[in-house]
């Protein structure tokens, strides 16, 4: 694997295990990745919980908003069998439970706060001090589309990296970047130009790239001096011969 480009099982590896669960995280590791990306959201009762859409539909047996379920009753929800009947039972994940498990390794961990569709007050505060309290703040990497939460992060702890999330081109991106605090761009692969690579490198500015799931874009950001890349498939991005 090229040395310059880190691989980031994206929710684990969600292309061969249920997304967002601790069975995903675990073959991801064993895939060998640099790290792990999650997304995150607050449950009824205000408990970082770890799933990626609003609602718990497409991914469990439930029905509903993740923000009117209890963290109980979260957990009674089967989160694997969906993807498959050898993961049923799987649960979704609290964030300290993830942070629990990623201190017992040496992986990087992206985490994503899901606040562009819903406000979930206080989130940033109970992620910023789980990372504290698992002394995991210079292994992570906090990044939203909602980049006022970018900015609520950086003015809690600016010893946190944090990346602004991008699916359109917007003009100098560096520029806006600093004036909300973000360190790092995290961007759509079909977005991503030359240009951008160009003027972020000159400035040191790592770019790291979702959702990137064959080798010839793998080899294609690798060539172009990409920082990171997000991937369904780690075992795929890491044995890829770049």
């Amino acid at each position: 694997m090229h040395s310059s480009l880190n691989v980031y099982g994206h929710r684990g590896s969600a292309g061969t295990h249920p997304e967002n669960t601790l069975v995903s995280f675990k073959a991801a590791e064993r895939a060998c990745v640099n790290g792990i990306e999650c997304d995150v959201q607050l449950s009824k009762d205000g408990i970082p919980v770890v799933i990626h859409d609003e609602k718990v539909d497409r991914t469990t047996n439930g029905v509903g908003w993740v923000k009117d379920y209890s963290y109980e009753d979260l957990c009674k929800l089967d989160a694997g069998g969906k993807h498959s009947k050898r993961y049923q039972g799987e649960r979704i994940p609290t964030l300290e439970e993830v942070l629990t498990w990623l201190s017992t390794t040496s992986l990087l961990i992206n985490i994503e706060l899901k606040t562009g569709y819903l406000p979930y007050p206080g989130i940033e505060e109970k992620v910023n001090s789980l990372l504290n309290k698992y002394h995991l703040t210079d292994r992570s990497v906090i990044s939203s589309f909602n980049h006022y939460s970018v900015k609520r992060i950086y003015e809690l702890n600016n010893s946190i990296e944090t990346a602004i999330l991008l699916r359109d081109k917007i003009v100098h991106p560096w520029e806006y970047m600093k004036s909300i605090g973000a360190s790092s761009i995290h961007i759509e692969y079909q977005v991503l130009d030359e240009y951008l690579m160009e003027q972020t490198t000159k400035r040191k500015i790592p770019v790291r790239v979702f959702t990137v799931n064959t080798i010839e874009q793998m080899r294609k950001l690798d060539g172009m001096g990409c920082d990171g890349i997000f991937t369904d498939y780690p075992t795929l991005a890491v044995n890829s011969d770049r």
